[in-house]
Formats: C-alpha cells, sequence, structure tokens
C-alpha cells in the first residue's frame, strides 16, 4: 500500500513540475531563416560555401517597395544575410580570403551592387558601415517570366565554382564564385 501512495504522489509531482517548466515556443517565423552551400547535395560534407538568410515574401507588395533601388539592402528579412567562405574564393571577381562576412545589395535597375562586410550579427542593414566592406561587386540584373513569391538564394554550378543567383519577384541576380 505504501509503494502505491509513492508512486501516486512522485506521479502527481512530475505532472505539476513538467507542468511548472513548460515552455512557450513562438510561432513559425513570417520571413522564415534558410540556407544555401555549394557543393548543394547533402552527402558532401566539404562545403566550398554556405549562406544564412531570412526569407521575405511579397504577399502583394512589389519588391522595390520592399528592397528599394539604390538603398543599402540587408539581403533577405531580419538579421543581415551571412556568407561563409570556407576556402580562399574569387567573389564576382575579388580575391576574398576565407571566412565569414554580411551580405547586403544596393538593388538597381539593370545591375546590382553586391556588397561582403566584415561586421557580423547586424538586424538589417541599419548599422551598416561601408568601412567593413570587403568586397563590392557589380552583377547585372535579369528578368525571369517566372515570379518568385519568396526572395531566394540558390547557387548553380559552373567550371572552376558556382553562380551565386539570387532571386525574387521575376528579377534573378547571379554573382561568379569561383574556387
Amino acid at each position: 500500500m505504501k509503494n502505491v501512495i509513492t508512486i501516486a504522489l512522485v506521479a502527481i509531482a512530475l505532472v505539476f513540475s513538467v507542468e511548472a517548466s513548460a515552455q512557450d515556443f513562438a510561432g513559425l517565423d513570417k520571413s522564415p531563416m534558410d540556407a544555401a552551400a555549394f557543393p548543394s547535395s547533402y552527402k558532401v560534407s566539404d562545403k566550398a560555401v554556405r549562406i544564412t538568410y531570412s526569407r521575405p515574401q511579397l504577399k502583394g507588395r512589389s519588391m522595390s517597395e520592399l528592397a528599394p533601388a539604390g538603398k543599402v539592402w540587408r539581403t533577405g528579412a531580419n538579421e543581415a544575410a551571412e556568407i561563409t567562405f570556407y576556402k580562399d574564393v574569387t567573389f564576382g571577381g575579388t580575391a576574398v580570403a576565407a571566412g565569414t562576412y554580411s551580405l547586403f545589395t544596393i538593388p538597381g535597375e539593370g545591375e546590382w551592387t553586391v556588397i561582403l562586410n566584415k561586421n557580423l550579427n547586424q538586424w538589417g542593414s541599419y548599422s551598416y558601415d561601408e568601412g567593413a566592406d570587403v568586397a563590392r561587386v557589380s552583377a547585372a540584373a535579369s528578368s525571369d517570366g517566372k515570379s518568385l513569391e519568396e526572395f531566394s538564394i540558390a547557387f548553380k554550378e559552373v567550371d572552376g565554382g558556382a553562380h551565386m543567383v539570387m532571386g525574387w519577384d521575376t528579377t534573378r541576380v547571379a554573382v561568379p564564385v569561383m574556387f
């Protein structure tokens, strides 16, 4: 009988202790974080480059409203995107040492400026410091008949490296990354 009472008391104590330490978890972010890497296969552990960014959605708004031409943009949403090169690369024609950098862009009509910046952990582009730029490259902007609701980044393999392709709405911007 003592064992039954002891087990019941322990069970009650566990119920209340689990309830007391319950964690509130946030729902899905409106602009969820994502990552792209090259090589993109999950079976390849020796990556050359990886980018972590948040994916804003148009939701009836225009891209020019969310990423205005001529202004520094965080290249996504929330925190500034961060790109890690696991080896020295040539990024859009500029030599860049292995490391992690914030990624900013300045959208334009037919050309975007793509910026690697050494200051990490930045929210948006509010504290962007041009003096911390490691590379600024120009990349042609093209148009695609297929509209993307969510801002997206992918890598396309080319001889000697990959193109980092950014797409949103019908705009596509590609930056060569050579290894």
